[in-house]
């Protein structure tokens, strides 16, 4: 079963993330990553989408050109969880 994080440990490992801020009035983390062109961002979803489906869990992101906006959060249990601290993990080894 999937525990939410919260208090010291959720902070101790949000601290281990490169870059990820909470979302201000939910409990959420988020990161923009930003690639060469639309080609290298689309890929780096596509391998993100692949890992994450294994996960079985799936960002919210928004994908501009360049750009990939990621929200992450948990949704059974209504805030973040230790899949949250992986992905995020996973998105930024890929990412460079």
């Amino acid at each position: 079963m999937v525990e939410q994080l919260r208090g010291a440990l959720l902070d101790e490992l949000l601290q281990t993330l490169d870059g990820w801020t909470k979302v201000e009035g939910r409990d959420a983390i988020y990161k923009r990553f930003e690639f060469t062109d639309f080609n290298v961002a689309f890929g780096w979803m596509t391998r993100i989408a692949m890992i994450a489906e294994k996960m079985d869990h799936h960002p919210e992101w928004l994908n501009v050109y360049n750009r990939v906006d990621v929200t992450l959060a948990t949704h059974d249990v209504g805030g973040l969880s230790e899949r949250d601290i992986k992905l995020a993990r996973v998105m930024d080894q890929i990412s460079s």
